[in-house]
């Protein structure tokens, strides 16, 4: 039987030094697990050492989430444009050089310059992901988009953002499936029936319904057994990457039993 598997996002410990990740990765119950390029835990060249012993000696395997704190690929700045695309390339290189099985990141978002600049945002967000389609093609990388929640001014949120996407850009790039972010604005089974040939990874966890609130799976209001079962019909056999900032561990032995 098809099934997915299961893994673990670092962001329950995004709070904590990086020397704290490098000690607990030995530990966890996963062997799939999602680094953030973020904060306390940015990648350098010197962790990428530590990273690559511990994921060899203990059979693990990564994926990257990009820098996303105040990064917006479409802004219409060229000073901050040049920054961010900069910071940006720098995770994917640094990324392959971990090896990891995917680097994903957000889209765009709109400024307060968009009523005068009408579509300006939208063409640049086009441009940065073709930017970075090449940089990750040259470092044999493969990146992914993540769908971003109400009420974020995000470029791409729903379904129709998404069609939109993929008929303007007319280039091959997978999709992050939040299904926490997709609960709240009340289309995840649009997404997983629409966008079934493009998702190739997702993020798990729960909220009320209300906001982005990352937590532990089964702490929410979203119906995880209609979920599994979407996720069977859909023949899904890719990873459920849990992004829980609570009950992590918990929520890991949930998604196993979810899916046994």
């Amino acid at each position: 039987m098809v099934k997915p598997e299961i893994g673990l996002s670092m962001l329950f410990c995004l709070d904590q030094p990086f020397s704290y990740v490098l000690k607990v990765l030995p530990d966890l119950s996963v062997k799939h697990i999602e680094l953030s390029d973020e904060g306390l835990h940015a990648l350098k060249k010197n962790s990428i050492k530590k990273l690559k012993e511990i994921a060899n000696s203990h059979d693990l395997d990564f994926t990257v989430h990009a820098p996303w704190a105040n990064v917006n690929i479409a802004t219409i700045s060229p000073v901050l444009h040049r920054a961010i695309l900069k910071r940006l390339r720098q995770s994917i290189v640094l990324s392959g050089q971990l090896e990891c099985r995917l680097w994903l990141f957000h889209p765009g978002f709109q400024s307060g310059l968009d009523r005068f600049y009408p579509g300006k945002d939208w063409q640049i967000n086009l441009d940065s992901v073709r930017s970075l389609l090449k940089v990750a093609q040259q470092e044999e990388v493969t990146i992914a988009i993540e769908n971003i929640p109400e009420p974020f001014p995000a470029l791409m949120k729903s379904v129709d953002d998404f069609h939109r996407f993929y008929h303007d850009l007319n280039d091959d790039i997978g999709m992050v499936l939040d299904v926490a972010h997709a609960n709240l604005n009340h289309q995840l089974n649009d997404f997983m029936q629409q966008f079934s040939q493009k998702i190739i990874h997702m993020h798990v966890s729960d909220n009320q319904g209300t906001r982005d609130q990352h937590l532990g799976i089964g702490y929410g209001t979203l119906d995880w057994k209609s979920f599994a079962k979407a996720v069977k019909k859909a023949q899904y056999d890719k990873l459920l990457m849990i992004e829980s900032i609570t009950h992590p561990q918990e929520s890991i032995q949930y998604l196993k039993k979810l899916f046994a």
